[in-house]
């Protein structure tokens, strides 16, 4: 099951959050109300911890033959607290034109569950509104890595903490590359010869592109030297009380995103109206289309691009500074006035505890928000993971920015796609930042 995105009014990284809700899949029953918020048991009272997220699993207490990594964990808090998780879904059909966002919004701020599974604009917004709680103090957070921390902390409270690490990259097909004897590119300069030369030979539109990814070039040309430079805290203050400006940053990434419209690199109007992976996938699959954009975990998934014919390789975006990672983050929340808070703080803490995180990584082979806890990646992704590992990376989202970026770049984006000009684009946000200042 994956977010709804056909009506989508904010864009956000769902893929990740869908990623686990694909296999949270528990029986064939009616799934439960979502406005139920009590479990009755058979005599016996149990200790209720609701979780709201887009995973699926229709009974806490059905036995699940076929346990996801993130179901697995929480199991596991399940058995060592004695505590029962109800899931409380979010599905298209229940919702219609409303996102997973709108929906996590309205129910944090009625209090309507206890855990919340966020994308970044809503961590940013609902820690912004101190309706979140402060999770600094638990055990695991003692053993998180410091971009986990960055990207989660708003107003000095750290409101979020994932289960993994999202990393996105380009996707690209080496035999293809190797063919046209081509490198893998590392500046913008690089890229754009790159698809000179396979639009050239043939590859009508080189680059795979849907309506929710094409932010990641934006990010990480805008933000290569800001988080990679040494001065990445005086740099955000800058923005936060606008003496710098967004728009300075963001303008090359859009001037480059139009040069691969013009060249016709990538199909704009295609793009505008495609999902992701489903759209681009089939013929990158094919070998028809040479590079697409993913995050980590679509190449360990093959329903994904985790079984290729071809060498797959997976890179950082182009940047002045190399090949550039872009990594959002999702991430578990108690609400500040969560029924059951005591108990889900408690559940979160088992459930992002060292021991846990390892069982989450070794199922999906992903980089762990722990720094205690590594597991060996997919040779396709060595490249992407050398990069994380030397501390080079740009944040696609960061909570200690007054301008939420991952949602709102995409959003800006797809006006640049739908024929918006670079400058119109920059207007954008430039409004957007004299709104945070306001």
């Amino acid at each position: 099951m994956e977010i709804s995105r056909k009506k989508m009014k904010r864009c956000v990284p769902v893929m990740c959050l869908a990623m686990m809700a694909v296999t949270m899949l528990a029986s064939c029953s009616a799934r439960p109300d979502p406005n139920q918020n009590v479990v009755i048991t058979e005599e016996k009272e149990q200790r209720l911890v609701n979780l709201f997220s887009p995973m699926e699993k229709t009974d806490p207490d059905a036995e699940n033959v076929a346990r996801s990594a993130a179901d697995t964990t929480i199991a596991m808090a399940e058995e060592k607290l004695g505590v029962t998780v109800a899931y409380r879904t979010y599905t298209a059909e229940d919702y219609q034109d409303k996102t997973y966002d709108d929906i996590t919004l309205d129910r944090a701020r009625n209090h309507m569950d206890d855990i919340y599974l966020l994308n970044p604009d809503t961590v940013l917004t609902l820690g912004a509104e101190d309706l979140l709680m402060d999770l600094s103090e638990l055990d695991c957070a003692k053993n998180l890595r410091d971009v986990v921390k960055t990207a989660n902390t708003v107003n000095g409270k750290l409101v979020a903490i994932p289960q993994e690490v999202v990393a996105y990259g380009l996707f690209i097909n080496k035999d293809i590359f190797d063919r046209y004897h081509l490198t893998m590119p590392e500046t913008p300069e690089d890229f754009l010869e790159c698809c000179r030369v396979l639009k050239e030979n043939g590859f009508e539109t080189p680059i795979g592109a849907n309506r929710w990814w094409l932010e990641t070039f934006v990010l990480a040309q805008a933000y290569a030297d800001l988080y990679n430079g040494g001065n990445t805290e005086a740099e955000i203050a800058a923005l936060n009380s606008g003496e710098a400006k967004y728009s300075d940053y963001m303008r090359s990434g859009f001037e480059f995103l139009q040069k691969l419209i013009d060249r016709g690199y990538i199909d704009a109007e295609k793009a505008y109206v495609s999902e992701a992976i489903e759209a681009e996938g089939p013929d990158f699959l094919a070998g028809k289309t040479p590079i697409v954009m993913a995050y980590w975990g679509a190449a360990n998934t093959e329903t994904a691009y985790g079984k290729t014919d071809f060498n797959l390789q997976v890179i950082g975006f182009p940047s002045s500074r190399g090949q550039m990672p872009v990594m959002p983050m999702t991430g578990f929340a108690v609400g500040a006035n969560a029924e059951h808070a005591e108990d889900a703080m408690l559940t979160l803490d088992a459930i992002l505890s060292d021991e846990a995180l390892l069982t989450y990584a070794e199922i999906n082979r992903v980089i762990s928000p722990s720094q205690n806890v590594e597991v060996e990646c997919v040779p396709a992704l060595k490249p992407l993971n050398d990069k994380i590992k030397e501390n080079v990376f740009v944040l696609g989202s960061n909570a200690s920015m007054k301008v939420e970026q991952w949602g709102n770049t995409c959003l800006i984006v797809r006006e640049l796609l739908n024929g918006a000009t670079v400058d119109e684009c920059m207007e954008a946000f430039d409004r957007l930042q004299e709104e945070s200042l306001r």
